[in-house]
Protein backbone atom coordinates (compact mmCIF):
# COMPACT_ATOMS: atom_id res chain seq x y z
CA UNK A 1 0.00 0.00 0.00
CA UNK A 2 1.36 3.36 -0.70
CA UNK A 3 1.47 6.51 1.31
CA UNK A 4 -1.24 8.36 -0.17
CA UNK A 5 -3.40 5.21 0.50
CA UNK A 6 -2.67 4.84 4.21
CA UNK A 7 -2.84 8.47 4.52
CA UNK A 8 -6.44 8.46 3.11
CA UNK A 9 -7.84 5.22 5.69
CA UNK A 10 -5.87 7.01 8.49
CA UNK A 11 -8.32 9.78 7.50
CA UNK A 12 -11.66 7.89 7.02
CA UNK A 13 -10.70 6.35 10.40
CA UNK A 14 -10.40 9.38 12.39
CA UNK A 15 -13.59 10.47 10.86
CA UNK A 16 -14.92 7.58 11.96
CA UNK A 17 -14.58 8.13 15.63
CA UNK A 18 -15.13 12.11 15.37
CA UNK A 19 -19.06 11.12 14.38
CA UNK A 20 -19.05 8.48 16.85
CA UNK A 21 -17.67 11.20 19.46
CA UNK A 22 -20.16 13.39 18.48
CA UNK A 23 -23.47 11.40 18.66
CA UNK A 24 -22.54 10.31 22.18
CA UNK A 25 -21.95 13.63 23.35
CA UNK A 26 -24.90 15.05 21.66
CA UNK A 27 -27.03 12.44 23.71
CA UNK A 28 -25.90 13.00 27.18
CA UNK A 29 -26.12 16.66 26.51
CA UNK A 30 -29.50 16.26 25.80
CA UNK A 31 -30.05 13.80 28.64
CA UNK A 32 -28.65 16.63 31.32
CA UNK A 33 -30.09 19.86 29.33
CA UNK A 34 -33.89 17.94 29.75
CA UNK A 35 -32.96 17.44 33.59
CA UNK A 36 -31.52 20.88 33.89
CA UNK A 37 -34.31 22.55 31.84
CA UNK A 38 -37.05 21.04 34.54
CA UNK A 39 -34.80 22.61 37.23
CA UNK A 40 -34.02 26.28 36.10
CA UNK A 41 -38.16 26.60 34.97
CA UNK A 42 -38.92 27.42 38.49
CA UNK A 43 -36.07 29.63 39.17
CA UNK A 44 -37.28 32.56 37.04
CA UNK A 45 -35.00 34.96 38.63
CA UNK A 46 -32.24 33.01 37.64
CA UNK A 47 -33.02 31.76 34.31
CA UNK A 48 -30.75 33.76 32.57
CA UNK A 49 -27.91 33.10 34.58
CA UNK A 50 -28.59 29.60 33.88
CA UNK A 51 -29.31 29.98 30.02
CA UNK A 52 -25.51 31.32 29.68
CA UNK A 53 -24.04 28.59 31.85
CA UNK A 54 -25.71 26.06 29.76
CA UNK A 55 -24.70 27.21 26.68
CA UNK A 56 -21.05 27.93 28.15
CA UNK A 57 -21.60 23.72 29.49
CA UNK A 58 -22.57 23.21 25.78
CA UNK A 59 -19.77 25.19 24.32
CA UNK A 60 -17.53 23.42 26.41
CA UNK A 61 -18.65 19.98 25.98
CA UNK A 62 -19.02 20.18 22.30
CA UNK A 63 -15.55 20.59 21.27
CA UNK A 64 -13.91 18.13 20.11
CA UNK A 65 -12.16 14.84 21.97
CA UNK A 66 -9.42 12.91 20.51
CA UNK A 67 -9.00 9.22 21.20
CA UNK A 68 -7.76 5.97 20.06
CA UNK A 69 -9.52 2.86 19.35
CA UNK A 70 -9.24 1.28 22.76
CA UNK A 71 -10.15 4.74 25.28
CA UNK A 72 -12.96 4.96 22.67
CA UNK A 73 -14.95 1.59 23.67
CA UNK A 74 -13.89 2.16 27.45
CA UNK A 75 -15.59 6.22 27.17
CA UNK A 76 -18.82 4.55 25.61
CA UNK A 77 -19.48 1.85 28.26
CA UNK A 78 -18.67 5.01 31.07
CA UNK A 79 -21.25 6.98 29.30
CA UNK A 80 -24.02 4.24 29.23
CA UNK A 81 -22.79 4.06 32.95
CA UNK A 82 -23.70 7.21 33.60
CA UNK A 83 -27.08 7.35 31.53
CA UNK A 84 -27.88 3.95 33.29
CA UNK A 85 -27.55 5.31 36.79
CA UNK A 86 -29.78 8.63 36.23
CA UNK A 87 -32.41 6.38 35.12
CA UNK A 88 -32.04 3.98 38.11
CA UNK A 89 -32.06 7.11 40.70
CA UNK A 90 -35.38 8.22 39.22
CA UNK A 91 -36.65 4.85 39.25
CA UNK A 92 -35.68 4.20 42.88
CA UNK A 93 -36.90 7.60 43.85
CA UNK A 94 -40.79 6.38 42.12
CA UNK A 95 -40.26 3.32 44.13
CA UNK A 96 -39.79 4.95 47.56
CA UNK A 97 -42.51 7.74 46.76
CA UNK A 98 -45.06 4.72 46.06
CA UNK A 99 -44.00 2.69 49.04
CA UNK A 100 -45.15 5.81 51.43
CA UNK A 101 -47.88 6.34 49.92
CA UNK A 102 -48.77 2.97 50.46
CA UNK A 103 -48.30 3.02 53.86
CA UNK A 104 -50.19 6.11 54.38
CA UNK A 105 -53.46 5.74 52.93
CA UNK A 106 -54.30 2.36 51.81
CA UNK A 107 -57.65 2.67 50.09
CA UNK A 108 -56.15 4.76 47.86
CA UNK A 109 -53.22 2.88 47.48
CA UNK A 110 -53.15 2.03 44.28
CA UNK A 111 -54.66 5.26 42.43
CA UNK A 112 -51.79 6.67 43.65
CA UNK A 113 -49.12 4.39 43.05
CA UNK A 114 -50.02 4.87 39.58
CA UNK A 115 -50.15 9.00 39.60
CA UNK A 116 -47.03 9.35 41.40
CA UNK A 117 -44.92 6.79 39.24
CA UNK A 118 -46.45 8.76 36.03
CA UNK A 119 -45.73 11.95 37.33
CA UNK A 120 -41.78 10.94 37.89
CA UNK A 121 -41.55 9.45 34.47
CA UNK A 122 -39.61 12.02 31.82
CA UNK A 123 -42.19 12.15 29.50
CA UNK A 124 -45.05 13.36 32.14
CA UNK A 125 -42.21 15.58 33.54
CA UNK A 126 -42.30 17.55 30.59
CA UNK A 127 -46.24 17.87 29.70
CA UNK A 128 -46.33 19.02 33.49
CA UNK A 129 -44.01 21.49 33.94
CA UNK A 130 -46.64 24.05 34.12
CA UNK A 131 -47.84 22.53 37.30
CA UNK A 132 -46.96 24.50 40.55
CA UNK A 133 -45.81 21.67 43.60
CA UNK A 134 -49.58 22.81 45.69
CA UNK A 135 -51.33 22.10 42.58
CA UNK A 136 -49.84 18.29 41.97
CA UNK A 137 -51.01 18.08 46.04
CA UNK A 138 -54.47 19.13 45.09
CA UNK A 139 -54.88 17.20 42.40
CA UNK A 140 -53.95 14.21 44.40
CA UNK A 141 -55.79 15.17 47.50
CA UNK A 142 -58.73 15.34 45.25
CA UNK A 143 -57.94 12.15 43.45
CA UNK A 144 -57.79 10.77 47.07
CA UNK A 145 -61.00 12.20 48.05
CA UNK A 146 -62.73 10.64 45.41
CA UNK A 147 -61.81 7.69 46.08
CA UNK A 148 -62.59 7.32 49.54
CA UNK A 149 -66.02 8.99 48.49
CA UNK A 150 -67.62 6.48 46.21
CA UNK A 151 -66.29 2.49 47.14
CA UNK A 152 -66.00 4.56 51.47
CA UNK A 153 -69.39 5.02 51.30
CA UNK A 154 -71.27 2.24 49.57
CA UNK A 155 -68.51 -0.08 51.84
CA UNK A 156 -70.16 2.10 55.38
CA UNK A 157 -73.52 1.52 53.69
CA UNK A 158 -73.36 -2.35 53.47
CA UNK A 159 -71.57 -2.58 56.51
CA UNK A 160 -74.61 -0.57 57.82
CA UNK A 161 -77.35 -3.23 56.36
CA UNK A 162 -75.66 -6.51 56.93
CA UNK A 163 -75.39 -4.79 61.02
CA UNK A 164 -79.44 -4.31 60.84
CA UNK A 165 -80.18 -7.37 59.78
CA UNK A 166 -77.76 -9.52 61.99
CA UNK A 167 -80.04 -7.23 64.93
CA UNK A 168 -82.88 -8.37 63.16
CA UNK A 169 -81.68 -12.17 63.36
CA UNK A 170 -80.43 -12.06 66.84
CA UNK A 171 -84.24 -10.76 68.02
CA UNK A 172 -85.68 -13.34 66.08
CA UNK A 173 -83.46 -15.96 67.73
CA UNK A 174 -83.83 -14.48 71.31
CA UNK A 175 -87.77 -14.51 70.69
CA UNK A 176 -87.61 -18.39 69.60
CA UNK A 177 -85.62 -19.26 72.58
CA UNK A 178 -87.76 -17.07 75.21
CA UNK A 179 -91.16 -19.00 73.32
CA UNK A 180 -89.22 -21.97 73.46
CA UNK A 181 -88.40 -21.72 77.17
CA UNK A 182 -91.80 -20.96 78.13
CA UNK A 183 -93.41 -23.65 76.20
CA UNK A 184 -91.52 -25.92 77.55
CA UNK A 185 -92.06 -24.71 81.17
CA UNK A 186 -95.90 -25.13 80.56
CA UNK A 187 -94.85 -28.52 79.69
CA UNK A 188 -93.40 -28.97 82.85
CA UNK A 189 -96.00 -27.84 84.54
CA UNK A 190 -98.73 -29.98 82.30
CA UNK A 191 -96.01 -32.85 83.10
CA UNK A 192 -95.93 -32.73 86.84
CA UNK A 193 -99.60 -33.51 86.93
CA UNK A 194 -99.30 -36.57 84.94
CA UNK A 195 -98.29 -40.15 86.40
CA UNK A 196 -94.95 -41.46 84.73
CA UNK A 197 -94.32 -45.00 84.47
CA UNK A 198 -91.37 -45.97 82.99
CA UNK A 199 -90.50 -48.87 80.85
CA UNK A 200 -87.33 -49.76 80.94
CA UNK A 201 -87.10 -52.12 78.18
CA UNK A 202 -88.25 -49.46 75.36
CA UNK A 203 -86.46 -46.58 77.47
CA UNK A 204 -83.68 -46.06 74.77
CA UNK A 205 -86.00 -46.22 71.71
CA UNK A 206 -86.97 -43.02 69.38
CA UNK A 207 -90.26 -41.77 69.99
CA UNK A 208 -90.53 -40.85 66.14
CA UNK A 209 -89.63 -44.37 63.75
CA UNK A 210 -89.36 -44.01 60.16
CA UNK A 211 -91.15 -40.86 60.07
CA UNK A 212 -93.97 -41.93 62.54
CA UNK A 213 -94.55 -41.56 66.20
CA UNK A 214 -97.26 -44.57 67.53
CA UNK A 215 -98.53 -44.00 70.59
CA UNK A 216 -100.95 -46.75 72.39
CA UNK A 217 -104.21 -45.62 73.83
CA UNK A 218 -105.40 -47.94 76.58
CA UNK A 219 -108.80 -47.40 78.52
CA UNK A 220 -108.77 -49.74 81.10
CA UNK A 221 -112.11 -50.70 83.02
CA UNK A 222 -110.59 -50.51 86.31
CA UNK A 223 -112.88 -50.01 88.86
CA UNK A 224 -110.43 -48.56 91.30
CA UNK A 225 -109.16 -46.04 88.71
CA UNK A 226 -106.07 -47.69 89.23
CA UNK A 227 -104.01 -49.15 86.61
CA UNK A 228 -105.67 -53.20 87.23
CA UNK A 229 -108.08 -54.56 85.24
CA UNK A 230 -108.31 -55.36 81.68
CA UNK A 231 -108.01 -53.70 78.25
CA UNK A 232 -111.39 -52.45 77.46
CA UNK A 233 -110.79 -50.28 74.63
CA UNK A 234 -106.77 -49.97 73.13
CA UNK A 235 -106.25 -47.48 70.15
CA UNK A 236 -102.87 -47.18 68.47
CA UNK A 237 -102.85 -43.26 67.36
CA UNK A 238 -99.97 -42.95 64.59
CA UNK A 239 -99.17 -39.85 63.54
CA UNK A 240 -97.84 -39.74 60.48
CA UNK A 241 -95.07 -37.62 58.60
CA UNK A 242 -94.87 -40.00 55.65
CA UNK A 243 -98.14 -39.49 55.01
CA UNK A 244 -99.67 -36.22 56.41
CA UNK A 245 -102.27 -38.24 58.21
CA UNK A 246 -103.19 -39.03 61.83
CA UNK A 247 -104.55 -42.50 62.16
CA UNK A 248 -106.66 -43.60 64.87
CA UNK A 249 -106.47 -47.90 64.70
CA UNK A 250 -108.55 -49.44 66.93
CA UNK A 251 -107.42 -53.14 68.14
CA UNK A 252 -110.31 -55.59 69.46
CA UNK A 253 -109.95 -57.28 72.13
CA UNK A 254 -111.50 -60.45 71.30
CA UNK A 255 -108.56 -61.00 68.76
CA UNK A 256 -106.60 -64.37 69.17
CA UNK A 257 -102.90 -63.46 69.56
CA UNK A 258 -99.70 -65.17 70.37
CA UNK A 259 -98.76 -63.36 74.39
CA UNK A 260 -94.79 -63.42 74.89
CA UNK A 261 -94.03 -65.83 77.98
CA UNK A 262 -98.19 -66.87 78.17
CA UNK A 263 -100.17 -69.05 76.22
CA UNK A 264 -102.35 -67.51 73.10
CA UNK A 265 -105.07 -65.49 74.62
CA UNK A 266 -107.65 -62.20 73.76
CA UNK A 267 -105.69 -59.46 73.16
CA UNK A 268 -106.78 -57.67 76.32
CA UNK A 269 -105.44 -60.50 78.37
CA UNK A 270 -102.15 -59.28 77.56
CA UNK A 271 -102.29 -56.42 79.90
CA UNK A 272 -103.82 -58.05 82.83
CA UNK A 273 -100.95 -60.07 82.53
CA UNK A 274 -98.40 -57.58 82.05
CA UNK A 275 -99.67 -54.29 81.80
CA UNK A 276 -98.76 -51.83 79.13
CA UNK A 277 -94.95 -53.54 78.31
CA UNK A 278 -96.83 -56.88 77.63
CA UNK A 279 -99.15 -55.30 75.90
CA UNK A 280 -96.95 -53.25 73.47
CA UNK A 281 -94.93 -56.44 73.25
CA UNK A 282 -97.46 -58.51 72.02
CA UNK A 283 -98.91 -55.63 69.07
CA UNK A 284 -95.22 -55.60 67.72
CA UNK A 285 -95.05 -59.39 68.02
CA UNK A 286 -98.12 -60.24 66.16
CA UNK A 287 -98.77 -57.63 63.93
CA UNK A 288 -94.78 -56.30 62.99
CA UNK A 289 -95.32 -52.56 63.93
CA UNK A 290 -93.13 -51.20 66.66
CA UNK A 291 -94.92 -49.64 69.38
CA UNK A 292 -93.06 -47.75 72.33
CA UNK A 293 -94.98 -45.26 74.09
CA UNK A 294 -98.87 -45.30 75.76
CA UNK A 295 -101.43 -43.90 77.53
CA UNK A 296 -102.95 -44.80 79.86
CA UNK A 297 -106.54 -43.42 80.72
CA UNK A 298 -109.20 -44.99 83.29
CA UNK A 299 -113.06 -44.40 83.62
CA UNK A 300 -112.72 -41.08 85.68
CA UNK A 301 -109.83 -39.72 83.32
CA UNK A 302 -111.98 -40.26 79.78
CA UNK A 303 -115.30 -38.46 81.41
CA UNK A 304 -113.46 -35.25 83.12
CA UNK A 305 -111.86 -35.24 79.11
CA UNK A 306 -115.41 -35.12 77.30
CA UNK A 307 -116.23 -32.16 80.01
CA UNK A 308 -113.08 -30.39 79.81
CA UNK A 309 -113.80 -29.71 76.02
CA UNK A 310 -117.37 -28.27 76.69
CA UNK A 311 -118.89 -32.18 75.80
CA UNK A 312 -119.31 -33.52 72.20
CA UNK A 313 -122.25 -33.74 69.81
CA UNK A 314 -123.19 -37.08 68.35
CA UNK A 315 -126.22 -38.47 66.38
CA UNK A 316 -127.39 -41.09 68.78
CA UNK A 317 -130.17 -43.80 68.06
CA UNK A 318 -133.58 -44.25 70.72
CA UNK A 319 -131.84 -47.87 70.98
CA UNK A 320 -128.38 -46.31 72.22
CA UNK A 321 -129.70 -43.78 74.26
CA UNK A 322 -131.00 -46.64 76.19
CA UNK A 323 -127.85 -48.38 76.69
CA UNK A 324 -126.30 -44.81 77.60
CA UNK A 325 -128.90 -45.01 80.64
CA UNK A 326 -128.23 -48.63 81.35
CA UNK A 327 -124.09 -48.19 81.40
CA UNK A 328 -124.40 -44.93 83.76
CA UNK A 329 -125.84 -47.18 86.65
CA UNK A 330 -122.70 -48.46 87.38
CA UNK A 331 -120.84 -45.19 86.58
CA UNK A 332 -123.05 -43.30 89.64
CA UNK A 333 -122.78 -46.32 91.65
CA UNK A 334 -118.90 -46.14 91.33
CA UNK A 335 -118.63 -42.65 91.84
CA UNK A 336 -121.27 -42.16 94.74
CA UNK A 337 -123.33 -40.38 92.75
CA UNK A 338 -127.33 -40.70 92.79
CA UNK A 339 -129.04 -42.80 90.76
CA UNK A 340 -130.74 -41.27 87.20
CA UNK A 341 -127.95 -38.56 87.17
CA UNK A 342 -127.04 -37.73 83.94
CA UNK A 343 -130.30 -40.39 82.44
CA UNK A 344 -131.54 -39.27 78.83
CA UNK A 345 -134.91 -39.71 77.48
CA UNK A 346 -135.05 -42.31 74.97
CA UNK A 347 -137.32 -41.06 73.28
CA UNK A 348 -134.98 -37.48 71.86
CA UNK A 349 -133.29 -39.13 68.93
CA UNK A 350 -130.63 -37.39 66.42
CA UNK A 351 -127.85 -34.91 67.01
CA UNK A 352 -127.59 -34.87 71.01
CA UNK A 353 -125.26 -33.13 73.22
CA UNK A 354 -123.38 -35.59 76.01
CA UNK A 355 -121.48 -34.64 78.42
CA UNK A 356 -118.73 -36.74 79.83
CA UNK A 357 -120.32 -39.50 82.62
CA UNK A 358 -122.82 -39.92 79.32
CA UNK A 359 -120.16 -39.96 76.77
CA UNK A 360 -118.62 -42.37 78.44
CA UNK A 361 -121.47 -44.87 79.14
CA UNK A 362 -122.06 -44.29 75.26
CA UNK A 363 -118.27 -45.79 74.21
CA UNK A 364 -118.79 -48.57 76.50
CA UNK A 365 -121.89 -50.44 74.86
CA UNK A 366 -120.90 -53.50 73.07
CA UNK A 367 -124.23 -54.94 72.62
CA UNK A 368 -125.09 -52.87 69.29
CA UNK A 369 -122.81 -53.60 66.48
CA UNK A 370 -120.29 -56.15 68.48
CA UNK A 371 -116.87 -54.68 70.00
CA UNK A 372 -116.40 -53.27 66.14
CA UNK A 373 -119.67 -50.70 67.11
CA UNK A 374 -118.13 -50.18 70.27
CA UNK A 375 -114.68 -49.33 68.59
CA UNK A 376 -116.35 -46.97 66.00
CA UNK A 377 -117.99 -45.45 69.07
CA UNK A 378 -114.76 -44.79 71.06
CA UNK A 379 -112.93 -43.34 68.06
CA UNK A 380 -116.02 -41.05 67.22
CA UNK A 381 -115.60 -39.52 70.74
CA UNK A 382 -112.06 -38.91 70.21
CA UNK A 383 -112.01 -37.07 67.50
CA UNK A 384 -114.43 -34.81 68.79
CA UNK A 385 -111.92 -34.41 71.92
CA UNK A 386 -109.16 -33.99 69.38
CA UNK A 387 -110.75 -30.92 67.22
CA UNK A 388 -111.93 -29.42 70.11
CA UNK A 389 -109.02 -29.61 72.53
CA UNK A 390 -107.04 -26.60 70.85
CA UNK A 391 -109.94 -24.06 71.69
CA UNK A 392 -110.91 -25.51 75.48
CA UNK A 393 -106.87 -25.03 75.90
CA UNK A 394 -107.30 -21.67 75.33
CA UNK A 395 -110.23 -21.17 77.49
CA UNK A 396 -110.78 -24.13 80.07
CA UNK A 397 -107.00 -24.67 80.91
CA UNK A 398 -107.66 -25.68 84.28
CA UNK A 399 -110.22 -28.31 84.07
CA UNK A 400 -107.96 -29.62 81.26
CA UNK A 401 -104.66 -30.08 83.63
CA UNK A 402 -106.74 -30.61 86.75
CA UNK A 403 -109.59 -32.79 85.49
CA UNK A 404 -107.71 -35.18 83.26
CA UNK A 405 -103.62 -35.12 84.22
CA UNK A 406 -103.61 -36.85 87.32
CA UNK A 407 -105.34 -40.17 85.88
CA UNK A 408 -103.32 -40.60 83.07
CA UNK A 409 -100.34 -42.91 83.11
CA UNK A 410 -97.56 -42.23 80.43
CA UNK A 411 -94.36 -43.28 79.82
CA UNK A 412 -94.12 -40.46 77.86
CA UNK A 413 -90.69 -38.01 79.24
CA UNK A 414 -90.77 -34.43 79.85
CA UNK A 415 -88.76 -33.79 76.12
CA UNK A 416 -90.70 -36.11 74.45
CA UNK A 417 -94.19 -34.11 75.48
CA UNK A 418 -92.32 -31.34 74.49
CA UNK A 419 -91.76 -32.54 71.56
CA UNK A 420 -94.98 -33.18 70.78
CA UNK A 421 -96.44 -29.70 71.83
CA UNK A 422 -93.90 -28.57 68.77
CA UNK A 423 -95.57 -31.04 66.19
CA UNK A 424 -99.38 -29.95 67.55
CA UNK A 425 -99.60 -27.08 65.39
CA UNK A 426 -99.04 -28.88 62.11
CA UNK A 427 -100.13 -32.22 63.18
CA UNK A 428 -104.17 -30.74 63.87
CA UNK A 429 -103.76 -29.88 60.16
CA UNK A 430 -103.46 -33.74 59.10
CA UNK A 431 -106.69 -35.38 58.15
CA UNK A 432 -107.51 -37.93 61.10
CA UNK A 433 -108.54 -42.00 59.51
CA UNK A 434 -110.35 -44.13 61.38
CA UNK A 435 -109.88 -47.81 61.53
CA UNK A 436 -110.01 -50.90 63.04
CA UNK A 437 -107.98 -54.34 63.44
CA UNK A 438 -108.85 -57.01 62.41
CA UNK A 439 -109.99 -55.44 58.50
CA UNK A 440 -113.06 -56.38 56.99
CA UNK A 441 -112.27 -59.99 54.95
CA UNK A 442 -109.72 -61.10 57.63
CA UNK A 443 -111.32 -62.60 60.21
CA UNK A 444 -113.56 -65.29 61.66
CA UNK A 445 -115.44 -65.80 64.58
CA UNK A 446 -114.25 -68.99 66.32
CA UNK A 447 -114.58 -70.93 70.30
CA UNK A 448 -110.92 -71.85 71.12
CA UNK A 449 -110.87 -73.02 75.34
CA UNK A 450 -114.31 -72.03 75.47
CA UNK A 451 -113.63 -68.45 74.66
CA UNK A 452 -115.31 -66.85 72.05
CA UNK A 453 -112.52 -65.19 70.00
CA UNK A 454 -111.84 -63.95 66.38
CA UNK A 455 -109.18 -65.58 64.45
CA UNK A 456 -107.67 -63.12 62.43
CA UNK A 457 -105.33 -63.29 58.90
CA UNK A 458 -101.98 -61.67 60.60
CA UNK A 459 -100.18 -61.45 57.12
CA UNK A 460 -103.13 -59.49 55.66
CA UNK A 461 -103.16 -56.99 58.21
CA UNK A 462 -100.04 -56.29 58.58
CA UNK A 463 -99.97 -55.38 55.11
CA UNK A 464 -102.65 -52.54 55.76
CA UNK A 465 -100.80 -51.04 58.49
CA UNK A 466 -97.48 -50.99 56.71
CA UNK A 467 -99.53 -48.81 53.16
CA UNK A 468 -101.48 -46.91 55.25
CA UNK A 469 -99.30 -45.81 58.21
CA UNK A 470 -96.29 -45.69 56.68
CA UNK A 471 -96.90 -45.24 52.97
CA UNK A 472 -95.15 -48.24 52.13
CA UNK A 473 -96.03 -50.73 49.40
CA UNK A 474 -95.91 -54.67 50.54
CA UNK A 475 -96.57 -57.78 49.15
CA UNK A 476 -98.22 -60.18 51.02
CA UNK A 477 -96.85 -63.58 51.30
CA UNK A 478 -98.56 -66.44 50.42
Amino acid sequence: MDRDSKNDSIREMEQIRKGLEDFLNQEVLNQEDSEQDSINQNKTDVSGQGTEERNDSKKTRREPQFFTIGEEDEEEERELDIIGTQDNKRNSRAKRVVEEDYVEDWDSKEIRRKVVAEEDTPMKKSSQTGKTKSQSKRSEKESRDEIQDSPGRSGKKRKKKKSRWKKVLITVAVLFVLLGAGLYYLVGVVYSKMNYGEIESVSTEHMKQEGVVNILLIGNDSRQNGEDGRSDAMILLSISDETNKIYMTSLLRDMYVEIPGYKANRLNAAYSYGGAELLMETIELNFDIQVDRYVLVNFEAFANLVDAVGGVDLELTSEEIEYVNGYLVEYNMLTGRPQGTDNMDPSVSGMVHLNGAQALAYSRNRYLGTDFGRTERQRKILTAVIQQAPKSLLTNPKELINGILPNLTTNLTQTELFQLSLMAPKALTYEIVQSSIPIEGTYKNATIREMSVLEVDFEANKQYLKENIYGETVTAKE
